[in-house]
């Protein structure tokens, strides 16, 4: 998978919008938790006009430790198997989702590269969803330079939210 992953007939720049959309209709909020996105999904949904309406906040965790202490992923898990695991993500999505008091919570890990990390390749990613339904985890392979697999990440997670 490369980063044209958006949604058919919507434009990459366009699923932000569509998410703020959807949930300001809807009455919900989104709390953000990432990792290896550094802040650009928060960027990109700040971008739209209107976004304070919906986004609560965010957290960059980017060290392991902070994935801990700030949104509450298990210190045991994190050290059995590392920051990119489909279960980090899911606890980052509850995380953030209980900490900033948001209907959801959309969390992403990874490795964008260019070295492996916890024996993960780089464009390995996880997504976790976190909301009234309970939580749940997406992993992606992407293809690409650092760049290209953060910005194919945050289209991920974007349509991860959309359903």
């Amino acid at each position: 998978m490369t980063s044209g992953y958006a949604r058919e007939g919507v434009p990459r720049d366009g699923l932000a919008g569509e998410v703020l959309t959807r949930l300001t209709a809807a009455g919900q909020t989104l709390a953000v938790a990432e990792s290896l996105t550094g802040g650009l999904l928060a960027a990109r949904l700040v971008d739209v006009p209107g976004a304070s309406a919906v986004l609560r906040g965010g957290v960059v965790a980017y060290a392991t430790d902070l994935k801990h202490t700030l949104l509450g992923v298990s210190a045991d898990l994190l050290a059995r198997v590392g920051a990119v695991h489909p279960e980090v993500a899911e606890q980052m999505a509850a995380g953030v989702r209980h900490r900033l008091g948001a209907t959801w919570g959309l969390s992403t890990t990874g490795v964008a590269g260019p070295d492996p990390q916890d024996g993960q390749a780089p464009g390995t990613v996880f997504l976790g969803l976190a909301g009234p339904d309970g939580v749940r985890s997406v992993g992606l392979r992407l293809d690409g330079d650092r760049a290209q697999v953060r910005a194919a990440t945050v289209d991920a997670a974007l349509t991860l939210l959309l359903g």
